[in-house]
């Protein structure tokens, strides 16, 4: 076997190791001198325990700590620990603080939430070292832990001590002080902390701020915790000063580190405000999810995709370029991805095994693990194997090591079950995921002069084969990891996400927890959420809003992003075959663009100017132009005779993603896939339109730079009876099995004056947008919800172009 690359560091050589930065010592477990000093004195202090509390008892404590560190073994501390049914798995360092802690103040009982172990965590608080479930670990935390009210229990080894006597002074729980942590006010304890450059404070003003919470001031860079620096530093290259931190691989942060540090009371992540480590050979080496969100977005638009779907070689392999294939045996492809969000460890990683096929050479393994966006410190290592027995044998111990699973049983029947702190599949289906397949911005323009369409239409259809919407819109969602193709997953994939959702919303629905408990609940399904679908910004989803945005909605534009990426497939040939034509075609629709003349046209753009209000961002108001109108006829979607045989017709409006759209003309529209008290989805699951542009305009717009959109008319048939609602009932069921058609009124409506009907019998409630006698309903405008998707017929999509209107402040509470 032969190792021809690699990044982890356990195959690197010597002289490699010595480049190394910071980033390269800690993933080999190893830290510069200066960094070994500083931590060799803040454990010093740790052992003097001078953090905790105040006056007599801290001292007492203090000389406690000194006592037990000095006359017990490690054997004796784990049998302390044992005996009074502690962990002792730990490392000895913290065996030691476990063990001080509980004969002086008492047995930690176990966790509350999971029954787990509680360890003293950074002196700052208590947390739990167990898990929620196989996904989570746990997320208890408190200042005062829960303590036996019982006597310690003293092994006779201990007993028969030198310092039996002063821990018997300790037995009692009547005598034991109560424990006071360090305050989490002082974000900057035991930090020493090297200013340099012209800051927006004076470096006097910051010495003052960081003594006074908790830290010091250096003038050198030896043994600091980090250096910040001046964006004028940055700019031209720094002093020696901040050279040498570089070289001694220290964190050099901007000022905004102290900023929000003291301002949120905790010591931010360095690797965050992280100023230079663009400058290192390696590259950035800076996290997605540790990026600020605007830099990371430019990252993510910029960034090619490695791995387009199950036969994809990763482009970091550089194979692809000799001929490169993923290997296939017995029906199995050797091509996984995986991927773990632990929110209770904050651990967030991606993994990817292949083996490959190279003309006239040896079959290869990759492997890489790591974050998305931090290659420098990603393990990974392409071997050359003679073996293919054998190389086969170890893709398959790797796949176990990874999810403590098999992996036959998995490839060919998808049998698997998730293991703590294991990584779990993401299910790669065999095909080319969009944002790889479709066109590029440089193909764009070749791809639609040789279109064989009316220009209106290859200009729209050349929109919806484009990379561009599709990675606005994972950019948008999180979802944009470019080492793994979340818009290529199989169906199965997509099924076990869906189930997920709907077992959590039911969950959510009948749960009566509160407090840690609550927590830890909707922790535990964001660790199993980003797990299934790995997001670069993963967070604790909070409420039933949080769940609508960043999992019911973000599955729906996945699920249809997947979609697209099926009819789309490659684009990347020759654009001179016309494949926007081919694409067309492959949509079974009939697209026309409507002359600006006809009545159609004017009734549309009446029909939105006169129920529009601007969308607004931030301070600015965004008004909406009519730029095309495209009349659709679809294989998929019930025709405009169909839909006229039905009862109670209404033309509406919906709004959707770009993203979402090729999904819609090709597949018709699909019910909301849960049903939540919030906009949208409190119908349960419900085709949603409103009489309102101004409701679907919220949906079609997308961002401040990007101001083309569309808005999708369409006729609804609400069925003989309409159920009209303020407040639909928490359970739905009953609804969707009926498939009654349910209007929810909204704090506005639109003036029935206004009203006219189209082809005779649909109506158009084109009347202008007045406040209702529902002041108090959830919806500000009326929303209308149908249970079979053929009860809508899309006609028409508006192409509209999204406009400032002024930068006046608008909406600003008072204080």
């Amino acid at each position: 076997m032969k190792v021809h690359e690699t990044r982890s560091h356990a195959h690197m050589s010597g002289d490699e190791q010595k480049k190394g930065n910071l980033r390269k010592h800690k993933a080999e477990g190893k830290l510069p001198e200066a960094e070994q000093s500083q931590k060799k004195a803040k454990s010093e202090n740790d052992n003097g325990r001078s953090v905790n509390g105040t006056g007599e008892a801290a001292s007492e404590y203090n000389e406690f700590c000194k006592a037990v560190e000095e006359n017990l073994s490690v054997d004796q501390i784990k049998e302390v620990l044992e005996i009074n049914g502690q962990d002792c798995s730990a490392p000895e360092e913290t065996l030691l603080a476990q063990c001080q802690d509980l004969l002086f103040y008492g047995a930690l009982e176990k966790c509350p939430l999971c029954g787990g172990n509680l360890i003293c965590d950074n002196e700052k608080r208590f947390i739990c070292g167990g898990e929620i479930s196989e996904w989570c670990s746990c997320v208890f935390s408190t200042k005062d832990p829960p303590r036996k009210e019982e006597p310690v229990k003293i092994p006779d080894s201990v007993m028969n001590s030198a310092i039996s006597d002063l821990i018997k002074k300790h037995q009692d729980p009547k005598s034991r002080p109560k424990r006071e942590l360090g305050s989490a006010d002082k974000p900057f304890a035991g930090m020493m902390i090297s200013l340099m450059g012209r800051l927006t404070r004076t470096h006097q003003y910051w010495k003052k701020k960081i003594e006074r919470n908790g830290g010091k001031v250096s003038n050198t860079v030896q043994g600091i915790t980090c250096l910040v620096v001046s964006p004028a530093e940055r700019e031209r290259g720094g002093t020696s000063k901040m050279v040498e931190a570089m070289e001694q691989g220290l964190p050099v942060v901007s000022e905004a580190w102290l900023i929000d540090s003291v301002e949120k009371h905790e010591a931010q992540p360095l690797e965050s405000y992280d100023v230079v480590s663009d400058l290192y050979v390696e590259g950035k080496g800076i996290p997605w999810d540790k990026q600020d969100p605007s830099e990371e977005a430019i990252e993510s638009l910029a960034a090619e995709l490695k791995m387009y779907g199950k036969r994809g070689v990763y482009m970091d392999t550089k194979l692809q370029e000799r001929g490169g294939k993923i290997f296939e045996k017995d029906g199995l492809l050797y091509n996984c991805a995986f991927s773990i969000c632990d929110l209770g460890k904050a651990r967030n990683e991606y993994c990817i095994m292949q083996l490959i096929t190279v003309p006239e050479s040896n079959l290869n393994m990759y492997f890489k693990r790591g974050k998305v966006g931090d290659d420098p410190n990603a393990e990974e290592r392409l071997e050359e194997w003679e073996d293919e027995d054998a190389a086969i044998k170890e893709f398959a111990r790797l796949f176990e090591e990874i999810t403590g699973n098999e992996f036959e049983p998995w490839e060919r029947e998808k049998k698997i079950q998730k293991k703590p702190h294991k990584f779990f599949p993401i299910d790669m289906d065999d095909g080319i995921e969009v944002r790889s397949g479709a066109l590029g911005l440089r193909q764009l323009g070749v791809a639609s002069a040789h279109c064989k369409l009316d220009s209106f239409v290859a200009n729209f259809i050349k929109v919806l084969c484009g990379q561009e919407i599709y990675k606005y819109a994972l950019m948008e969602l999180g979802l944009d990891p470019p080492d793994l193709p979340m818009g290529m997953l199989t169906d199965i994939h997509l099924k076990r996400c869906e189930e997920v959702l709907l077992e959590f919303v039911e969950k959510v629905k009948t749960t009566k927890e509160t407090g840690q408990k609550a927590e830890a609940m909707w922790a535990d399904f964001s660790s199993r959420w980003f797990s299934l679908l790995h997001s670069t910004r993963p967070m604790r989803l909070h409420d039933v809003h949080e769940l609508a945005d960043h999992a019911a909605s973000a599955f729906e534009t996945v699920r249809d992003i997947n979609t697209a990426s099926r009819l789309i497939g490659d684009m990347r040939g020759d654009t001179l075959d016309d494949p926007l034509s081919d694409r067309y075609n492959k949509l079974g629709c009939k697209i026309s663009v409507v002359d600006k003349e006809s009545e159609d046209y004017k009734m549309i753009v009446k029909y939105l100017e006169t129920t529009y209000e601007p969308v607004k961002v931030s301070d600015v108001e965004y008004g909406v132009s009519v730029q095309n109108v495209f009349a659709v006829e679809s294989d998929a979607i019930p025709s405009l005779d169909d839909i006229k045989k039905l009862p109670n017709k209404v033309l509406l409006w919906c709004g959707s993603r770009s993203s979402n759209l090729l999904r819609h003309i090709y597949k018709g529209f699909l019910p909301a896939v849960c049903s939540l008290p919030v906009p949208g989805y409190m119908f349960g699951r419900a085709i949603v339109c409103s009489d309102a542009a101004a409701e679907a305009a919220r949906y079609g717009f997308t961002a401040v730079d990007r101001p083309e959109g569309f808005l999708v008319l369409a006729v609804a048939s609400l069925g003989e009876e309409v159920t009209e609602f303020t407040n639909p009932p928490e359970d739905t069921k009953t609804l969707e099995e009926k498939k009654i058609g349910v209007k929810g009124l909204g704090r506005k409506k639109t003036e029935e004056s206004g009203h006219f009907m189209w082809r005779d019998d649909i109506k158009v409630p084109c009347g202008r947008l007045v406040p209702s006698e529902h002041k108090d309903s959830p919806l500000e405008y009326n929303e209308y919800a149908v249970y079979d998707p053929k009860q809508t017929s899309i006609r028409f999509l508006v192409e509209v172009k999204y406009e400032e209107k002024g930068t006046e402040i608008v909406d600003v509470e008072p204080e």
